[in-house]
C-alpha cells in the first residue's frame, strides 16, 4: 500500500507517518526543512527496512513546489492508495486588523495545495477505482476562532472542498474524509503550562485515519470531529 503525506516532520503529520508505516505503507513525505526531513527518512528506513520512503523539500505555499511534489510522489510510488493533506499554516490574527497577506497565504497552504494535490492524485486513484483522501481540517472549520479569523476562513473552505471532492469522487470508488481536530498538543503549544489532558494528542488524529482505512470497502466516514474532553482552550 502506498501513501502520500504533506507536512510530516512535526506534530500531527509525524504521528500520521509513524502509524501508516506501522501498518506497512510505503510513504512519500514532504516538509519545508531539509534536515528534519532527512532525519525523519533515516529513522523510518532504519525502523522499517522492507518498506520504501521518499522525501522532498517542498513549501505548500508555493504552487510550483506543490506541483513538483505531486509529480515526484507518483514517480516514486507509481500509484497512491492514500493521500493525507496535512500541511497547514496558522497565523493568529484579528480579521479586521491582520496583515493584508494573511488570508492569501493561509488559503494557499490550507486550500489551494490540497485542492491541486487531490485532483492530481485522484487521477491515479481513478485508474484502480479505489483510494482514500484525508483532509486535516480544524474545529475552526465549523466554529470560527475570533483570534484566527483568516485561518478559520481557510479551514472552512477546506471542509467545503472535502464535501465537493466526496461527491465528485464517489462514482469512482474513492473515499474522502475530513478530520476536524480541536486543540492538539503540538509545537504550536510549546511552553504551555496546561496539562496534556487538556489537549488532543497527535496520535489520536493519526489513529482516526488508521481506523477509517480498516473499515469495509463500502464504508466512508465523511467527517470526524475530535475535541478535548473539557472543551476548547
Amino acid at each position: 500500500m502506498n501513501a502520500i503525506v504533506t507536512g510530516t516532520t512535526k506534530g500531527i503529520g509525524s504521528a500520521i507517518v509513524k502509524q501508516l508505516a506501522a501498518h506497512n505503507f510505503n510513504i512519500v513525505l514532504c516538509a519545508r526543512n531539509q534536515q528534519e526531513l532527512d532525519a525523519q527518512l533515516a529513522e523510518l528506513r532504519e525502523a522499517y527496512p522492507k518498506l520504501r520512503f521518499y522525501g522532498m523539500k517542498a513549501d505548500m505555499e508555493n504552487m510550483t513546489d506543490v506541483k513538483e511534489f505531486a509529480k515526484f510522489s507518483l514517480k516514486c510510488l507509481g500509484s497512491a492508495d492514500v493521500l493525507v493533506n496535512n500541511a497547514g499554516l496558522y497565523i493568529p490574527s484579528d480579521v479586521l486588523q491582520e496583515e493584508e497577506s494573511s488570508l492569501e497565504r493561509q488559503m494557499k497552504v490550507n486550500v489551494y495545495a490540497p485542492h491541486y494535490l487531490s485532483k492530481f492524485i485522484a487521477q491515479s486513484m481513478k485508474l484502480k477505482s479505489a483510494g482514500h483522501i484525508f483532509n486535516i481540517c480544524s474545529i475552526a472549520s465549523v466554529k470560527p476562532v475570533i483570534n484566527a479569523g483568516s485561518y478559520s476562513i481557510s479551514k472552512a473552505a477546506l471542509l467545503s472542498l472535502s464535501k465537493v471532492l466526496r461527491d465528485a469522487l464517489m462514482p469512482f470508488g474513492i473515499k474522502v474524509t475530513a478530520i476536524l481536530p480541536g486543540a492538539t498538543l503540538t509545537d504550536s503549544w510549546a511552553g504551555t503550562t496546561l496539562p496534556s489532558e487538556r489537549f488532543i494528542a497527535p496520535e489520536d488524529v493519526a489513529s482516526s485515519i488508521i481506523n477509517c482505512l480498516q473499515m469495509s470497502a463500502g464504508a466512508n466516514v465523511e467527517e470526524i470531529i475530535i475535541r478535548p474532553l473539557k472543551g476548547e482552550i
